[in-house]
């Protein structure tokens, strides 16, 4: 598989031992521990079926903005497959434009809506059509001498700041806070370029979106799965990070994976949202599947091998699903990129996925999640409306 050379992103790696405790939208804390499992890579023998072309991985550093890293690179990908040399895109511009429209929304719902570094993948083609796009060597995000983005102090004052203003101590809202607001991210962020220079030519970030990058907006489609509401028809996804209360499809939950494996074989990649809290999901180990026991359920034996080769899955059931959601089982705690389809020994099916927590596992920043994973524990994913089948598209009624 091709895969395109940028710059070195300045961030560094973010290493984990291990993530089943810790929600990937938080602030996470960087480990100098080797993070290669001892076995894992010798007892799964993966075989490319599917391998698109994708950009470089990178690393979200400490911050919670895995959903623009996830969607950037997902656009990247588009590029490559529209036939354009793909960009790095500066992963922070996004997440800074969205940081203002949230501080809005907080402020408009009295901070009754999520604050924070969390959002969701539509954010990123939400934030591309209003506010365009820049470069990542543009606008890296790193304004006070640090090698990786490190928001945590930016965050508490920007929380300080918008609780100030909803608590209204003046009896009326002045303009000046969004001033201020919008001050906080120049000073830990930067200032955005009004104009600058890229391969020789002059661009306004609306112009480098249109010229450069070249992606449609209304091109494309959020989809999740949930019973409670009426199939191929629109809905809030009621989850935190869905700060903008944006509507998604709802398709039932076997569609997700025939849209996944549709878009993958057609040629497009798709952006994945979900929960990584289960005990079979190892950034260490590159894998993620449903094991057919409960782990409270093991043996001692059984959960030291869980990641030695291929194991039995549960089934999954839309009542499962569902009951995982509403008990909080299921969240939108983090967002990757789907970039191919592959096997293992036994000829079983899994995505390719590509993570933004630097090249420090078995498979070099990648994964390796099987589709009873995406159908458990997918809040959304988001792709080109091409590469949806058609059937689907029709009972969505989505023209392609």
């Amino acid at each position: 598989m091709k895969r395109y050379s940028f710059r070195p992103l300045l961030v560094a790696s973010l290493l984990f031992a291990g993530l089943q405790t810790v929600s990937a939208q938080d602030y996470l804390v960087n480990s100098l521990k080797n993070n290669k499992s001892e076995n894992s890579k010798d007892s799964f023998i993966f075989t490319d079926v599917v391998n698109l072309e994708n950009t470089p991985v990178k690393s979200q550093g400490s911050s919670g903005t895995c959903w623009s890293y996830a969607a950037n690179s997902f656009i990247e990908s588009e590029m490559i497959r529209m036939g354009k040399e793909p960009v790095e895109i500066s992963q922070i511009y996004t997440a800074r434009n969205a940081y203002i429209e949230k501080g809005k929304n907080y402020v408009k719902m009295h901070g009754a809506i999520t604050l924070g570094d969390g959002g969701a993948l539509h954010d990123v083609i939400n934030m591309y059509e209003k506010y365009g796009a820049l470069p990542q060597a543009e606008y890296t995000g790193l304004n006070y001498g640090t090698t990786r983005n490190q928001f945590a102090e930016m965050a508490a004052i920007n929380e300080g700041l918008l609780a100030a203003v909803v608590k209204n101590p003046n009896g009326k809202l002045t303009p000046n806070w969004e001033k201020a607001y919008i001050s906080v991210l120049d000073t830990y962020l930067g200032e955005v370029p009004e104009k600058f220079t890229y391969k020789g030519k002059k661009y306004t970030p609306q112009t480098f979106a249109k010229e450069v990058v070249g992606i449609n907006a209304d091109d494309y489609v959020e989809i999740s799965s949930l019973k409670e509401h009426p199939y191929y028809s629109q809905f809030v996804l009621m989850v935190p990070d869905n700060w903008s209360l944006d509507l998604v499809y709802n398709v039932k939950m076997n569609d997700l994976t025939d849209i996944i494996d549709n878009a993958i074989k057609k040629g497009y990649s798709v952006g994945w949202a979900g929960d990584v809290s289960e005990k079979g999901f190892s950034w260490k180990n590159g894998v993620a599947y449903i094991p057919a026991k409960e782990f409270s359920d093991m043996t001692a034996e059984e959960k030291e091998n869980i990641f030695k080769g291929p194991q039995k899955e549960m089934e999954i059931t839309e009542d499962m699903r569902q009951e995982a959601f509403d008990n909080y089982e299921t969240q939108d705690d983090h967002g990757m990129h789907i970039v191919g389809i592959t096997k293992d020994q036994n000829g079983k099916e899994y995505y390719m996925i590509k993570n933004s927590w630097g090249a420090s596992n078995d498979y070099q920043g990648y994964m390796y999640m099987s589709k009873n994973f995406v159908k458990y524990k997918t809040t959304a994913i988001l792709l080109h409306k091409g590469g949806l089948p058609k059937g689907i598209a029709k009972k969505l009624n989505i023209e392609q």
